[in-house]
């Protein structure tokens, strides 16, 4: 068997080998670490991880070679939450938000997400196309092969929400990064709706939903389950609807109020369950029980400075799986870089770099559904690796906001080099 692509010389290669699923308490610390190691590719699928060649695998002058002596290698990052696909910017708010004025007033003003829905709805498919290709060329030199993106600009809007989720069909055709789309039209209730909610549930139970599950265009339900915005039976409803319909099901859940969106996303079966910085301890160890991923969006908490994180450690300690995502928004996160977020998981959640490289590749393919494929630097799978001008892993967290990424592969090809 004749290799297209090798890394040899590898210091540090974690390569998280292992079940592909989800991985949770003692098991985050066995990352698959090899010293010395060596990758080898045919074609899209990795063909060998370990220390020295098999005889079996050939390797001549049309064999790419890559020395990654002093480096550290691991599976493509997987920034599984974000908000890629908008339109407009909020730079204007830092102002108010520097002055003391809430979020609340700021999205009375006409502020907030009524901003970024109005911009999103007023750009052009090439517009919006543009702007979310510029931030993936960005997600990629930070490590990121595979990222979710969510719709929910539109609200109300419903060519807006189709508008969102047809760019990123589009980018996922053309950009090295692959694009997971999620359908989250239940992101804020309409003005015209502030009185009666549930007519609006209506509507994306009875008209959105099954055209976006007719039409293939998201993978995943997401709803904003909170104080102010869905209840946790209109939550339910409409992600029972979507999985009835054969989308997977997410939650943003307990950001701010305990409202019991852990508990919910256990009990329905929800694949992650997304902030939960305000969580209770009931409904971690029910996600716990189920098995419901955990997706932290620290970057999202260091922004809005209110001092509150999610209980990452408790959350390990009770065994509930963990992923780390940007949260990538105009508003809450306006950030690409999830090497920042791991430094943030492990310096202020105190997350080790076990913990954190696991929630960012195999776990972060869980909570796509992909990580029969993704997520881990194993035979058979997909050829998404990054090499790091780091000597290990520990480097990368403890240097913090830079880029450490040296090369990065995308199915096989080289994509990305500094």
């Amino acid at each position: 068997m004749k290799a297209t692509l090798v890394i040899k010389n590898i210091d540090n290669l974690i390569t998280l080998k292992g079940e592909n699923r989800a991985r949770a308490g003692k098991e985050v610390n066995d990352i698959g670490l090899i010293t010395n190691g060596v990758v080898a590719i045919k074609d899209d699928k990795i063909i060998f991880a370990g220390n020295e060649l098999p005889s079996n695998i050939e390797v001549d002058n049309d064999t790419l070679i890559i020395d990654a002596v002093g480096k550290t290698v691991t599976p493509g990052l997987i920034d599984s939450h974000t908000h890629v696909v908008h339109g407009g910017s909020r730079e204007n708010e830092l102002a108010m938000k520097l002055k003391g004025v809430s979020y609340l007033d700021i999205l009375a003003s006409g502020g907030g997400i009524h901003s970024t829905v109005k911009a999103t709805k007023e750009a052009s498919f090439d517009e919006l196309y543009n702007k979310a290709n510029k931030s993936l060329d960005t997600m990629l030199s930070f490590g990121t092969t595979t990222v979710e993106g969510k719709s929910g600009y539109g609200i109300d809007d419903f060519d807006t929400e189709i508008k969102q989720l047809e760019v990123a069909k589009k980018l996922n055709e053309d950009h090295p990064v692959d694009i997971i789309s999620t359908f989250m039209g239940a992101h804020a209730i309409p003005k015209e709706f502030e009185d009666n909610p549930d007519a609006f549930v209506d509507i994306i139970i009875d008209k959105m939903l099954p055209v976006v599950a007719e039409k293939d265009l998201a993978k995943f339900c997401d709803v904003f389950c909170e104080e102010g915005v869905f209840t946790i039976d209109q939550s339910r409803r409409i992600l029972l609807k979507a999985k009835d319909l054969g989308l997977g099901i997410k939650i943003h859940a307990d950001e701010i109020k305990p409202l019991g969106g852990a508990e919910l996303a256990a009990e329905i079966g929800c694949i992650s369950a997304d902030h939960l910085i305000a969580a209770s301890d009931k409904g971690i160890k029910e996600m716990a029980k189920k098995g419901v991923i955990a997706n932290l969006l620290p970057g999202t908490s260091f922004n809005l400075q209110t001092g509150n994180f999610a209980k990452a450690r408790q959350m390990v300690e009770e065994e509930v799986p963990i992923a780390l995502s940007t949260d990538y928004n105009p508003g809450s996160c306006p950030t690409e870089n999830i090497q920042l977020i791991m430094s943030f998981a492990s310096l202020i959640m105190k997350l080790t770099p076990e913990e954190v490289i696991t929630a960012v590749t195999i776990n972060g393919a869980a909570s796509l559904g992909i990580a029969e494929t993704h997520g881990s630097i194993q035979e058979g799978k997909t050829a998404d690796i990054v090499v790091f001008d780091t000597p290990n892993i520990e480097y990368l967290i403890y240097h913090f906001g830079i880029n450490h990424t040296n090369t990065v592969i995308k199915n096989g090809k080289v994509v990305y080099t500094k």
